[in-house]
């Protein structure tokens, strides 16, 4: 017989037997029972072994416990390999035991009592990636190649430093500082591994939950301890004991700490018509307290350094891998008002520049420069920057102090400009633009992800990123109605609600909103109702404190004036377009009025908005007049008299503010609500709902059809629009069409209605 054999031809178990007459084999053939293995999966188990045979060698095929012994190590060693081999380190003891010692003495001699204080208060000690380079390049080399053997060396310096640590408590070291940007669309394979520094925009957040980092085992057998380490998403159990072999263990301890993953996006300057490229972040320990998870909250603009690290795509094996990046600091690049840092210096030139008589012309004019006029729409963008003071009264009422804008502009009028530049001068300010925002882009929504986050997540959008700040839409009309909607709570209430996959949630959006809009007709008409002018939901449009309509009318003196300001403003050395205050001190005006300054209404304001809002309302006392202001225009005046008094850092609102807050709610009065007809300001007319004299010639039709309809019940259209033009109706025509549409009339027959 051969002295090893093909298994080509083999049928079944008794061609196996028949094959190997006359031979010794140890073999079980029943774990490999035909009935339950075809001929080609029982060729397969049988290629993996050598069959020899012969009077020195007997045949021999491996024992199936044996089999599956062996298997089990192959699967022990396959998915160590899947999910990464444990990184080796880059040096070695003698040398690891210099680089502890320098690194310990540059601590004792920088950073002494800073060590000592952040010992005292269990809190992580922070070093300067720059005083490091500058003690030991040597240092700086290996925090960039090989993080994890310098972080190690850091935290056994530390150890070897007397300080006075409470018991349990483990120093964490982190290094701020560290130069060079990488941008997230720009990490390839060769940053796996080393030490980097990115930017982005939290854009989603999964809640802090502990995570397994390392568990200790005991062999019940020897009772010899092991300790296995985290790798990737994985922690292996120990196949065997190494002393005595055996494969039982039980756990004994775990090393748990606090996690969190948050997804962060490319800022929106770096992807101008490019889909933004996103990371996975994990924060351990104390970058996930409770001042750590303010600021990873979605919305925070963040420099986040640490080490990048692959974990397999998907639950399978795959030769396809993810970035994450274990973060080692977080700093925020782009704070809110209230955490802008305003030095002693800035203070002072704040309190002198608010004592000033012409600061409102100096914010002003430092607003867009570049464009000529619309004083009265940049001072109202000020006081929008401001802002009023938000009330809540004992009853739990809540009054919010966001001041809302609306401009609406022909083509060339400068209204895309301040929108795009707005933003800019705000911490948290963002730009969108109508036809590129969803629902889900502008409020929130929930995505799924099971590697990182582990399930459903709630992602913000633009409102909830611009939180305590100020969201600027462009195109406003030209959003779908639905997305329009999904504006009502964030722009009254402030705050932004969702009930979707089984998360119910309520995200902060106490953001000011700038849109603006462009005509259906392409030029604003003066003597039409904005609602045919513009589609904005009424009941959105009533939201908005104060509306604008920036038009272009030719003007030869105002043309000239003009061209002249634009073509000084394009010449190299102009000062025209420079504005008098830095945009940065701007900010931190800003900063500090709103955090310092919260004026109280005095009853002589109070009664001076009164006076204006009762007799601007006595002439609607007739029947049938037009309404000139609602109780939506006397909140703004009391928002924008709030934010007045602010600008000049005052604890009151005085008389000058209230008059400030009067003139523009009756400049935008006059722009939207002016009916040519009547010559009285319609706030019905500004808001997008029915203005008064339309709401008269459809009471006039109404009649008409009820005193006709009693006759007979099909009227004649002609009868109708005869009988309303002698009652002084311009248009029966439009209006029994309207009528039509809402369902108050129906046509029966052509040329006739009846009322339903």
């Amino acid at each position: 017989m051969a002295e090893s054999c093909v298994f080509s031809f083999i049928r079944n178990i008794e061609e196996i037997r028949r094959l190997f007459h006359g031979v010794k084999l140890t073999v079980n053939f029943i774990k490999f029972s035909p009935l339950r293995k075809s001929p080609q999966s029982l060729l397969k188990s049988f290629a993996k072994y050598t069959i020899a045979s012969g009077p020195q060698m007997p045949g021999v095929l491996m024992d199936y416990e044996e089999e599956r012994e062996e298997k089990a190590e192959m699967k022990a060693g396959f998915l160590s390999q899947l999910i990464g081999i444990e990184e080796e380190s880059a040096i070695d003891d003698e040398k690891r035991a210099e680089m502890t010692a320098r690194l310990k003495e540059f601590v004792n001699q920088k950073y002494k009592k800073e060590i000592v204080s952040a010992a005292t208060e269990e809190r992580p000690f922070i070093l300067s990636y720059g005083l490091l380079e500058k003690f030991s390049t040597e240092l700086a080399d290996l925090l960039s190649t090989s993080p994890k053997d310098f972080f190690e060396i850091a935290e056994e310096a530390v150890k070897e430093i007397d300080l006075p640590l409470q018991e349990g408590f483990q120093m964490k070291v982190r290094v701020k500082g560290y130069p060079g940007m990488t941008n997230v669309r720009d990490l390839r394979s060769r940053h796996i591994g080393r030490f980097i520094t990115t930017e982005g925009i939290a854009r989603k957040s999964s809640e802090i939950r502990p995570e397994i980092m390392s568990v200790k085992w005991e062999c019940t057998a020897c009772n010899e301890a092991v300790e296995q380490k985290r790798r990737g998403n994985f922690i292996l159990r120990p196949f065997r004991c190494d002393i005595c072999g055996k494969r039982e263990f039980r756990e004994t301890e775990r090393n748990l700490v606090d996690t969190r993953w948050i997804v962060i996006e490319e800022p929106f300057e770096l992807t101008e018509g490019e889909r933004p490229s996103q990371l996975v972040i994990l924060l351990k320990d104390d970058l996930v307290n409770q001042e750590g998870r303010r600021l990873t909250d979605p919305g925070n603009r963040l420099r986040i350094s640490g080490v990048l690290k692959d974990i397999p795509k998907g639950k399978g094996p795959s030769v396809k891998l993810d970035f994450y990046l274990d973060a080692n600091i977080t700093e925020p690049t782009e704070v809110g008002w209230e955490k802008l840092v305003v030095s002693k210096e800035d203070e002072e030139k704040i309190k002198g520049l608010a004592k000033n008589e012409s600061t409102y012309d100096m914010l002003v004019d430092s607003l867009a420069p570049s464009l000529y006029g619309l004083r009265e729409i940049k001072e109202a963008i000020i006081l929008q920057m401001f802002s009023g003071v938000q009330r809540i009264l004992k009853d739990r009422t809540k009054f919010r102090g966001e001041i809302h804008l609306l401009l609406i502009g022909d083509p060339a009028s400068g209204k895309s400009q301040l929108l795009k530049l707005v933003p800019q001068l705000v911490p948290r300010g963002k730009y969108v633009s109508g036809k590129g925002t969803t629902t889900a882009g502008l409020t929130a929504t929930v995505s799924k992800d099971e590697q990182f986050m582990g399930g459903w997540v709630l992602e913000a959008g633009a409102m909830v990123l611009a939180n305590k700040g100020m969201l600027s839409v462009d195109e406003f009309e030209k959003m779908a109605p639905e997305d329009q909607v999904a504006m009502h709570e964030a722009l009254e209430q402030g705050t932004v609600s969702i009930a979707k996959a089984s998360i119910i949630a309520t995200l902060p959006a106490q953001t000011s909103v700038l849109a603006g809009g462009n005509p259906k007709f392409s030029r604003f008409d003066p003597y039409m109702a904005i609602s045919k002018q513009i589609i904005i939901p009424e009941t959105l449009l009533s939201r908005f404190d104060l509306k604008f309509a920036l038009r272009d009318q030719p003007n030869a003196e105002v043309d000239r004036k003009v061209v002249d300001h634009i073509l000084s403003s394009r010449e190299d050395d102009s000062e025209i377009s420079k504005p008098l205050l830095d945009p940065e001190f701007t900010k931190k005006y800003v900063a500090y009025a709103k955090e310092k300054c919260k004026p109280r209404l005095t009853k002589e304001s109070g009664e001076l908005l009164k006076k204006f809002y009762v007799e601007i309302r006595k002439k609607a006392q007739q029947e049938g007049a037009p309404i000139p202001i609602t109780l939506r225009q006397f909140e703004a005046l009391i928002r924008l008299s709030e934010a007045s008094a602010k600008v000049q850092l005052s604890s009151v609102v005085r008389r000058e503010d209230a008059k400030r807050a009067i003139k523009l709610v009756k400049y935008s009065l006059q722009q939207l609500g002016y009916d040519p007809e009547t010559g009285a300001i319609d706030v019905d007319k500004a808001e997008g709902a029915t203005p008064a004299k339309e709401r008269s010639n459809i009471r006039v039709v109404l009649d008409i059809v009820e005193n006709l309809g009693k006759k007979k019940k099909e009227i004649a259209v002609n009868d109708i629009v005869g009988m309303a033009k002698t009652e002084g109706v311009d248009d029966p025509e439009s209006v029994i069409e309207r009528l039509k549409r809402e369902g108050m009339l129906f046509e029966p027959s052509p040329g006739f209605v009846q009322k339903v």
